[in-house]
């Protein structure tokens, strides 16, 4: 059943009013859906702070911005290499310095498809590291400026989330025995819907008025898989971007900016496109699996994460 809440166009950013005022975090906010979003945020009048790896592409990035939206858009940067957990606990204390509160924090950078076994500094598989690791440790250290304003958390998921084993392979997360680039990547984007479904089920009458959400954005013309997958992986997404299949990395971006605007959302919701196995079409809710939020689960791989991260979350 397609959702028609938006009407047959689905949700788009002629619904967004004025966002001055509000900060806007995002990761990975240079390149894709990432750069798309922060450019419509930017043309509401928000204020938007990306934490990027890369700074020759970031400052590349605010550049452009800049040019588009005038001097005085209320763009910048800060340095985080998601795989190195050291890295995001400095750029949070540097955004908590920088700015009072955040209105939503975007979680949208991730690598994908890495095609043989890679660890991150603190000896975690790259993908899970990186994509899921990465992200516990940040909404963690950044969820007292969320809560301030009442804001949001937006985890950007994959339709991947479906295609491995549909659990956590809790006896090797290093994926030590069996490492294949899909099923490890599909395993670290099950792992971030995972962390948001129990984060839900923990906010669940304390009386904070954080909300989370979970989206994708269907195929879209990213860099994601160009600049980590192997040769072959990229020659066929190169030639699938070519077809209509795949959106363009603009309307990759609604979904996350919905998530991060719209009131009237479900929490334990998956939004995405909705047409043709919902790679693409009108934006908004999408089918989500049970496999997603299974209880045992998502509350085991918490604690895995805390004790990953060494942050222990207070709610």
């Amino acid at each position: 059943m397609a959702d028609t809440t938006f009407g047959p166009k689905g949700w788009t950013p002629e619904r967004l009013g004025s966002l001055a005022g509000k900060t806007f975090v995002i990761t990975g906010g240079n390149a894709g859906a990432g750069f798309q979003a922060s450019r419509i945020l930017l043309s509401k009048g928000a204020k938007v702070v990306m934490l990027n790896r890369s700074v020759e592409k970031s400052s590349a990035a605010v550049k452009d911005l800049q040019k588009e939206f005038g001097a005085n858009s209320d763009v910048s940067f800060i340095r985080m290499d998601l795989s190195d957990l050291a890295s995001v606990r400095a750029a949070a204390d540097e955004v908590a310095k920088k700015v009072p509160q955040i209105d939503a924090l975007i979680c949208n950078a991730a690598i994908a498809q890495v095609p043989t076994q890679k660890l991150t500094v603190d000896g975690f598989e790259s993908q899970l590291g990186t994509n899921h690791y990465g992200h516990f440790l940040l909404c963690g250290m950044l969820f007292g400026l969320i809560e301030r304003s009442n804001g949001r958390i937006v985890v950007v998921a994959s339709l991947g989330y479906n295609m491995g084993i549909k659990t956590i392979q809790f006896d090797d997360m290093n994926w030590d025995k069996n490492y294949s680039a899909n099923p490890v990547y599909s395993q670290s984007k099950l792992a971030q819907m995972m962390f948001a479904y129990e984060l839900q089920n923990r906010l669940n009458g304390t009386g904070k008025k954080v909300q989370v959400y979970v989206c994708h954005p269907g195929a879209s013309a990213t860099s994601l898989i160009s600049t980590s997958g192997s040769r072959l992986t990229r020659l066929i997404w190169w030639l699938m971007s070519k077809t209509p299949m795949v959106q363009t990395a603009e309307k990759g971006a609604y979904p996350e900016i919905m998530c991060a605007t719209e009131d009237g959302l479900e929490q334990r919701a998956l939004y995405g496109p909705t047409g043709l196995m919902q790679t693409g079409g009108p934006v908004g809710k999408g089918t989500l699996n049970p496999h997603a939020y299974d209880k045992t689960v998502i509350e085991k791989l918490w604690k895995v994460s805390e004790e990953a991260t060494g942050f222990h979350w207070a709610i």
